[in-house]
């Protein structure tokens, strides 16, 4: 089943790729109390993930965090060192990477695609949500191949 607006996030671990190394999170702990606009990408450094989707919550971050977005965080269905190298790359000091090594939370989520035509294997889809005290606010998950409704532009104007 697909999660939806006014659920609750499921709670698993991810690993939060950071500058002093990799440290393991709970999303019960990361997303209790504050408002987090978080998105999700097939997969680091793919060609759209790497063109708009990542680069625009960078640009947009601040705007976001003025709209009172506490934290804006991406996810993708690969390991911490990748989310890391990404973010040194294409990221900021803005955008928290959780890694989703396994694809527990995109398959805890429902929001899983097969990327096996692309040699990519079971990825978490491409979304986005706002995430107030663990629950869901707002949920935009795109179509395939698809990026208009999960890009920090669209997101803004919902806020």
């Amino acid at each position: 089943m697909t999660i939806a607006q006014g659920d609750q996030i499921p709670d698993v671990k991810l690993t939060k790729a950071g500058p002093e190394g990799n440290e393991p999170v709970q999303t019960a702990d990361f997303f209790k109390g504050r408002k987090v606009a978080l998105f999700s990408v097939p997969g680091a450094f793919t060609p759209t993930c790497s063109a708009k989707h990542l680069p625009g919550f960078v640009e947009k971050a601040a705007d976001l965090k003025a709209k009172g977005i506490d934290e804006v965080a991406c996810t993708a269905v690969n390991d911490a060192f990748v989310m890391g190298a990404w973010a040194a790359r294409d990221g900021g000091a803005d955008v928290t990477m959780l890694a989703d090594g396994n694809g527990d939370f995109a398959q805890a989520l429902g929001l899983t695609m097969d990327g096996s035509g692309f040699g990519m294997g079971q990825r978490g889809s491409r979304w986005s949500m706002v995430v107030n005290d663990g629950v869901v606010e707002q949920l935009n998950v795109e179509g395939p191949g698809e990026f208009k409704v999960s890009s920090a532009e669209y997101m803004l104007d919902q806020l």
